[in-house]
């Protein structure tokens, strides 16, 4: 196809087909975005004439994709305040300490266990330590948990992801790129990356009251153009100082979260959000070869079992930590086991610098397997907390009242 338009509207017109399907079967829409970008990727297969292949549009679906992340984590972030973030600091830092310890131990010890170098080693620890906070929003939404206590703290491990990643890829790109990486140079990665979030959040909320005047503008054209302005122009940044676009979003949702337009921008935004965040996921189908994925099944099933397992533990410490009940601490681990945009990101690092093939069929697949297994088991995480909880009985967890009032919609 070499009609750009016309390849976009059948872009629109099959991720509604996946979604009027998913609607059907009662099945999270996230998956069937993915697979319906895989069946019509750059990498599929062609049928004789007919070829369905999106290879002339793919850059411009992926640009619209990276949009849909921006649109997913404002949004995300227009569901809290600063206020309730900064309440929960502590116990948001040690829940995300204990997230990354646990996790990051166990893809090392997986990528050794596996025969891996050193340096692949490194890769895939990225790439299995790093949730997807694209997702992560999107089944938050989706399953109206966004008002449940659990997501102060799933956002604040989301944020605290970043910061890790910031200086992870810092440390990664000097050894496989440059061959060398100074402490120097990490620690100022690091310091930039958190003083900006704070940054952010500090003068956002100081400028709370010049907001609401500001957008105080009768004209939904002009209004939306100023949320726009702000949304890309902070975002846009910050992926400059290498803290991620996606986290610019969310930052700037946080702030606007304080305004008196909140509703206001809810209503304008919504739509924008779920249009975008349908076209993330689809671009992601489309840069998955599934010829690619044969070679690295046993290897990316190990990995999915054992990050099943380090979030589900981690989950459920960081949840107890901060007081929360045992079935909130299984939501955490469960609804930020997707992995997807960042472990993409660590398996491109691997490739420009000419490591080992297997890593990106591995992260494919990988990424594609919990990508699809997390929406449904994070639906599934009632029938999954009546499971364990004999386990909790015998521990004596959750038997009192927690020290925290949960208000749930769907746990």
């Amino acid at each position: 196809m070499n009609d750009l338009v016309f390849e976009i509207g059948l872009a629109i017109a099959l991720i509604a087909i996946a979604g009027l399907l998913s609607t059907k079967l009662r099945f999270s829409v996230i998956p069937f975005y993915i697979l319906v970008g895989m069946a019509v990727g750059p990498h599929s297969i062609q049928w004789g004439h007919f070829d369905l292949r999106f290879i002339e549009s793919a850059p411009f679906i992926d640009f619209l994709g990276r949009i849909g992340i921006l649109f997913l984590l404002f949004c995300l972030g227009l569901e809290f305040s600063i206020g309730r973030l900064i309440k929960s600091g502590r116990s948001i830092a040690v829940g995300g300490t204990i997230y990354i310890l646990i996790n990051f131990s166990l893809s090392l010890i997986f990528g050794w266990a596996a025969g891996l170098p050193l340096l692949e080693v490194l890769i895939v620890g990225g790439v299995m330590t790093i949730s997807s906070s694209a997702i992560a929003a999107k089944v938050l939404v989706d399953l109206k948990r966004t008002a449940n206590p659990e997501t102060e703290m799933i956002l604040g491990i989301i944020m605290f992801d970043d910061v890790f990643l910031a200086v992870y890829i810092s440390i990664l790109s000097g050894l496989i790129l440059n061959g060398s990486s100074s402490l120097g140079g990490v620690l100022m990665t690091a310091l930039i990356a958190l003083g900006f979030m704070l940054l952010v959040l500090v003068i956002g909320r100081k400028c709370v009251p010049l907001l609401n005047r500001m957008l105080n503008i009768r004209s939904n054209e002009l209004f939306l153009l100023v949320i726009f302005a702000l949304l890309f122009t902070i975002a846009g940044f910050s992926e400059t100082i290498h803290v991620a676009e996606a986290i610019g979003a969310l930052l700037v949702g946080l702030v606007l979260a304080e305004t008196a337009h909140l509703k206001r921008i809810e209503q304008l935004i919504f739509p924008f959000r779920d249009f975008f965040g349908a076209i993330f996921f689809f671009s992601f189908g489309l840069t998955i070869d599934p010829l690619s994925l044969g070679g690295a099944v046993w290897l990316s099933i190990g990995a999915v079992v054992l990050t099943l397992i380090g979030n589900l533990v981690s989950g459920m410490w960081a949840g107890r930590n901060a007081g929360l009940s045992p079935k909130a601490s299984v939501n955490i681990g469960i609804t930020i086991v997707a992995r997807g945009e960042f472990s993409i990101i660590m398996a491109n690092l691997a490739k420009a610098g000419g490591l080992l093939q297997i890593i990106q069929p591995f992260t494919a697949l990988y990424v594609l397997i919990l990508a699809i297994l997390g929406p449904l088991l994070t639906k599934e995480t009632k029938h999954i907390y009546r499971l364990m909880a004999p386990l909790f009985k015998r521990s004596r967890w959750g038997q009192g009242e927690p020290k925290k009032k949960e208000v749930t919609s769907e746990s």
